[in-house]
């Protein structure tokens, strides 16, 4: 009996329907992951960090709303349903809290992603 053999026509459509169905996967996986968090902690290492209650009284004031406010290592983290809430948070934080903290966004738990960004939001200072 004799094996069907592939041809090059049917090789190029199977290539095709594989590589749009990857990049289907991708963009469904990258829509899904909506959630952003926002990392408020001292620039010394000896004050203290902002208490939940005055960081959920500045955003309800101005209509933010979140999923949570957790303390963790010296850090406030505050988790919100879109980066856009993010953004728009970081926004009235950056307005309301006073001098000495840095307020980074933290889109993704890859180390690399959390250090690009830490770099993004800190300022430069020369001199």
């Amino acid at each position: 009996m004799l094996k069907p053999r592939l041809t090059l026509r049917q090789l190029g459509w199977t290539t095709s329907f594989l590589v749009l169905l990857t990049v289907l996967i991708l963009v469904w996986s990258a829509i899904r992951q909506q959630e952003s968090t926002l990392a408020i902690r001292a620039i010394n290492q000896g004050a203290s960090m902002p208490d939940g209650f005055s960081i959920w009284h500045h955003l309800d004031a101005n209509g933010i709303r979140f999923k949570s406010i957790t303390p963790h290592n010296d850090t406030l983290l505050i988790t919100f349903d879109s980066h856009a809430q993010s953004a728009a948070a970081r926004a009235v934080l950056v307005k309301t809290l006073p001098r000495g903290y840095i307020i980074a966004q933290q889109d993704g738990q890859n180390p690399a992603v959390q250090w690009i960004s830490r770099l993004r939001e800190t300022p430069l200072r020369f001199g």
